[in-house]
């Protein structure tokens, strides 16, 4: 009897060694899953070469990993994802009046590709910005030398966009004669409850804001024209890109031209500039893009033309405020730039080095640090991950 207690108790201490190993196993395996992400990447040129490529990304170790890649797309500066996860969208940036916007597709098998599914014209030239707003059903792009943002509907079922477009245009001016000649739209981005659409105006210095309703025969989300309206900024601002802080309450705001980020309290469905700080000190006139660290404490810009680099700011909890803390040196013309989700890490497209920089980022001070590691491609300049 006592041999037999001593052989279960045996068994029984052997079935939870096993147990423990295989949920450690799952655990490696699920942690080196979440680990890895995938990275889309945008550039300029011709049409022959690969504009967009996709990479694998491994979040914990900063090592990256060429997957495939897809030509016939010109000027691909502009790539963005559908909330879906299969299909996205790239712009081809054209100054004339063949500039388009792609639908493409992600396709997992033995091995994995992209394809083009379909393009519609933007009817605008220089498309440099696209928004897909939250349920997949409209893509909206802007269109820098258009004076335009552009609607589109979108197939739910095959990614598609549809040929009914609709452009809304603009007119305006500002006082930086070779920049602010006429409005030039470049960022659609939506509130974080999707209240209103808003549309950059580099030209004119002002967000257009419409609000966005629910249609009365298709239950669509559509924006109101009627009841649109202008939030003024400074003059010789340049508004270009907009992100929002994680609670929704606060939106900053890179100005190319100004190198001021200004940062917007959204309460009450208004939307107020409360404070401007530069991030462009050596007056470039070549901001470009703005990025909120995942835990919304610290905030980065990109800054080209002249010290090449990216601001760092810490950001108040409280009001929201910013504080100018580091700035970290980058490859020549930095533009867009993506934060892991996981906080590590910052890829930054350094178009005319030819290269994506990667920087390790400090998740307690917000400051980065050059890994010595880069992806090589030819003028890349937008950074997406999936």
């Amino acid at each position: 009897m006592k041999q037999y207690q001593r052989l279960s108790a045996i068994r029984s201490l052997a079935t939870m060694i096993i147990l423990v190993l295989l949920l450690a196993a799952c655990s490696n395996i699920n942690k080196e899953m979440n680990d890895n992400i995938r990275l889309l990447l945008g550039s300029y040129g011709s049409g022959d070469k690969e504009r967009i490529q996709l990479f694998s990304f491994n979040q914990a170790t900063g090592e990256a990993e060429y997957i495939c890649g897809l030509s016939g797309i010109e000027e691909a500066s502009f790539v963005t994802l559908a909330p879906e996860g299969k299909h996205f969208y790239a712009v081809s940036e054209r100054d004339d009046s063949l500039a388009a916007l792609y639908a493409a597709e992600i396709t997992e098998g033995d091995t994995v590709k992209m394809r083009i599914i379909n393009s519609q014209l933007t009817e605008g030239a220089a498309p440099c910005y696209i928004n897909i707003e939250q349920n997949g059903l409209f893509a909206y792009t802007a269109n820098y030398n258009g004076s335009s943002f552009t609607m589109y509907d979108i197939d739910p079922g095959t990614g598609a966009l549809l040929p009914d477009t609709r452009v809304e245009r603009f007119i305006g001016t500002g006082p930086i004669a070779d920049h602010q000649e006429k409005s030039h739209i470049h960022c659609i981005e939506f509130t974080p409850d999707s209240a209103f659409l808003l549309a950059n105006d580099l030209g004119a210095d002002v967000i257009h804001v419409f609000p966005v309703v629910e249609g009365e025969k298709d239950k669509k989300k559509h924006i109101d024209r009627k009841n649109s309206f202008d939030v003024p900024l400074e003059a010789g601002s340049g508004p270009r890109h907009i992100t929002f802080a994680p609670d929704g309450k606060h939106g900053y705001l890179i100005n190319e031209l100004s190198g001021k980020v200004t940062v917007i309290e959204y309460k009450d469905k208004n939307l107020h500039p409360v404070q401007y700080v530069v991030s462009d000190s050596v007056g470039a006139h070549g901001s470009a893009d703005i990025h909120i660290s995942p835990d919304g404490f610290y905030l980065y810009a990109s800054n080209r033309l002249k010290a090449d680099g990216i601001s760092i700011f810490s950001i108040d909890q409280g009001n929201g405020h910013i504080t100018k803390i580091g700035y970290q040196l980058t490859g020549v013309h930095p533009r867009n730039f993506a934060i892991t989700p996981n906080g590590r890490y910052l890829l930054c497209a350094c178009r005319d080095s030819n290269i994506i920089q990667i920087f390790e980022r400090d998740i307690k001070t917000g400051l980065l640090k050059d890994t010595g590691r880069k992806i090589e491609m030819e003028k890349p300049v937008c950074v997406k991950y999936i």
